[in-house]
């Protein structure tokens, strides 16, 4: 590839990581937010997304720039498509973050959790953290081992966002209609974000192999 265009792209795959640890530490500190009714760390993490928000549009006008000045074909051309396809990718899951983190603020000095459901709402946000860092790892390292793992990394989010809407129609539940609908929101946000982090890995494996993963052979 020309000297030109590798150095546009590895500044590229550098926001783009930058992006998705900054998403990770979002739905991480965000979490704490909800589960505290910390509306000072809600405050923050809203006020950060706009940082992932100048991170994407920068990326977006380097993409372009590549693809106006270097004019890359062949596998060069799919470098830059997937890198603007990530980024979307990312900047979504900081709005998944900032969501939770408004939902603390919203529902301040009062906690948006019931404290039984405390524990496993504190994991969703541990399973979304740790697969947006994982997916962090897959964009710099382009490792196609780690990626095909986040899939089924992912079968945690799954089975807590069932288990939580087993406590939410349980007849048992005792909490008013509202705080059903936040835990409900809350639960969609981290499943969400997870399987971002998901797609973002698939489509680190499609730039390296110009395969979509559903279409890669069996083992």
């Amino acid at each position: 590839m020309r000297a030109a265009y590798r150095e546009e792209l590895a500044a590229i795959t550098d926001g783009l990581e930058q992006m998705a640890h900054l998403a990770a530490s979002a739905i991480g500190r965000a979490t704490t937010a909800l589960l505290d009714a910390d509306l000072h760390l809600a405050e923050t993490v809203i006020a950060a997304d706009d940082k992932l928000d100048r991170l994407q549009r920068d990326l977006e006008e380097r993409a372009i720039a590549v693809l106006a000045r270097q004019q890359p074909v062949a596998t060069e051309l799919r470098a830059v498509v997937t890198a603007l396809r990530i980024s979307a990718e990312l900047e979504r899951s900081g709005d998944l973050a900032l969501n939770v983190a408004k939902l603390a603020r919203r529902r301040f000095p009062d906690h948006a959790v019931p404290h039984e459901l405390h524990a496993t709402v504190l994991e969703m946000g541990h399973v979304a953290q740790r697969l947006m860092a994982k997916a962090a790892d897959v964009i710099a390292t382009r490792d196609l081992e780690v990626a095909l793992e986040l899939e089924g990394d992912d079968d945690a989010m799954d089975d807590l966002h069932r288990a939580l809407f087993r406590r939410l129609m349980d007849d048992r539940w005792q909490h008013s209609v509202e705080d059903a609908v936040d835990v409900t929101l809350a639960s969609r946000f981290y499943e969400r974000f997870a399987d971002h982090a998901v797609t973002v890995a698939k489509r680190v494996i499609y730039l390296v192999t110009g395969t979509h993963v559903d279409d890669l052979p069996a083992d």
